[in-house]
């Protein structure tokens, strides 16, 4: 029998390593007394996402949110907390590498993140803050368009 090398799998790979709890921190700058307010805070969430290579295949994929809210110009709570997950991806081009990491990751990892967000709000004594569902695909799409908006060249326009 001839010895045959193996030859390094050419299939796609997609698989989700660990999905955890990066960073999470809750503040209630202003308590006891603004826990006394009658009025209706106002509530701001922001949220990113960041992805990186942390080996060969491997990749860490985070979403963050932070949520203010805010009686007046003084601040009941504030909550950042950021979800990640590892997930190996292998053998796929540049062009179908960013889609998945920019829209198919985080849309697994951020179920976890609202869960978390809204328990941690919870367990501070306020009623929890369900976060909005997110199309990952058009906030991708989006930040897609801007980069090439910033990439194009100006156009001067000179008149003689």
């Amino acid at each position: 029998m001839a010895d045959e090398q193996q030859q390094p799998s050419t299939e796609p790979v997609f698989q989700i390593q660990r999905v955890y709890l990066k960073e999470a921190s809750l503040e209630q700058p202003n308590s006891p007394a603004i826990l006394l307010e009658q009025e209706q805070p106002s509530v701001d969430i922001q949220l990113g996402v960041e992805a990186g290579n942390v080996a060969d295949g491997v990749f860490e994929v985070s979403v963050t949110a932070t949520v203010t809210t805010t009686i007046k110009d003084k601040t009941v709570f504030l909550v950042e907390a950021k979800q990640a997950g590892i997930f190996e991806i292998r053998n796929l081009s540049a062009e179908q590498m960013n889609p998945i990491l920019g829209i198919a990751c985080p849309q697994i990892v951020y179920p976890y993140l609202r869960g978390n967000v809204a328990d941690l709000v919870t367990r501070a004594g306020f009623p929890p803050v369900h976060l909005a569902e997110i199309n990952f695909q058009a906030m991708y799409e989006r930040q897609q368009a801007e980069l090439a908006q910033a990439a194009a060249p100006s156009q001067i326009i000179t008149t003689a």
